[in-house]
């Protein structure tokens, strides 16, 4: 019924979770993004965002495969960018 919902960005990851009665969101920086891992089953994934500072990871649970792949290609990309701009 409330899907959780990823969002990236040229700046970060925001991962938003509603109920009924709340609303729990957390983000992570592009640039303190370490590592993607995405684990598929037959319909659904799991993708786990871990941070090179140390703090929880994020993870969220029951996303389309596809869904899943576009998370980890578009976290990618975006630190390949942002990457090029620290150096420049």
């Amino acid at each position: 019924m409330f899907p959780t919902i990823i969002e990236v960005s040229d700046k970060a990851v925001t991962r938003r979770k509603r109920s009924w009665f709340n609303r729990d969101e957390i983000s992570m920086s592009i640039g303190k993004v370490a590592s993607v891992h995405i684990k598929t089953g037959l319909v659904w994934s799991n993708i786990l965002i871990e941070s090179s500072g140390g703090s929880d990871p994020l993870a969220s649970h029951g996303h389309k495969k596809g869904d899943a792949i576009r998370i980890k290609e578009l976290i990618e990309n975006y630190q390949v960018d942002f990457g090029r701009k620290s150096v420049e």
